[in-house]
């Protein structure tokens, strides 16, 4: 059973997505409270996190800063604001979705089946019987979505993972932002490109010794990013 921690300070959203989610059956956790919620979602392992924006103690931007800096969850932003900047602000601090309120319950419970599906799914390799992609140290084990560089396990997000496998699993593949954008979140964030650019350089600080001189992740000018062929096992 999925386990859904709600972080919002409406006592009366909280109620209605509870009721929801129970419905289809998820178990919740709830916090009210942003700091509270921050040491809940990093002392336990939750399969989604719904995270308004706005928040009594810490806010939601700040929480999936922190979050990010140490797991993996996936996180759908709530929010009461619907200009283009908190949009964009949520995507790029990490956030694996952004819905903003007054919402439609049909659309939010889509959503976060969406998520969570994009979670699941194992991205194809060029080896359909492999389920690991292995490249100069870089060590991908898709089944349990674990990133080993020399060894030692590298933390991404959900977008960051299926970003590096993706361009992994194709070596030398040019991708522009705007397919990036389309495969990756599942539907089209037309004019969002620069959310790209945010993740890819949030992947490169994790996994580039030299981020103005990239092994892994290339950019191929006037088109966008492609995964260093030369180097792919």
């Amino acid at each position: 059973m999925k386990h859904i921690l709600i972080i919002e300070d409406d006592p009366e959203i909280i109620k209605l997505l509870e009721i929801h989610l129970t419905d289809m059956i998820y178990t919740t956790s709830k916090a009210l409270d942003g700091e509270v919620g921050l040491q809940m979602a990093l002392q336990n392992d939750y399969d989604l996190v719904l995270l308004d924006l706005t928040l009594p103690t810490l806010d939601g931007v700040e929480i999936c800063k922190q979050l990010r800096k140490v797991k993996n969850t996936p996180v759908i932003m709530l929010t009461a604001k619907s200009e283009e900047i908190d949009r964009v602000l949520g995507l790029e601090i990490g956030a694996d979705d952004y819905i903003t309120k007054p919402f439609s319950i049909r659309e939010l419970l889509a959503r976060i089946k969406a998520v969570m599906r994009r979670t699941e799914l194992k991205p194809t390799t060029k080896d359909e019987n492999s389920s690991a992609i292995k490249a100069d140290g870089l060590f991908i084990d898709i089944d349990k979505r674990k990133v080993l560089l020399e060894k030692k396990k590298i933390e991404l997000s959900p977008k960051e993972f299926e970003l590096l496998v993706l361009m992994a699993s194709n070596p030398g593949r040019n991708y522009s932002r705007s397919e990036l954008l389309n495969i990756i979140w599942g539907y089209n964030f037309d004019g969002y490109e620069h959310t790209v650019n945010s993740h890819i350089n949030r992947l490169r600080a994790k996994i580039e010794s030299d981020m103005a001189n990239p092994t892994y992740i290339l950019t191929t000018w006037g088109v966008g990013y492609k995964f260093n062929e030369d180097i792919a096992i």
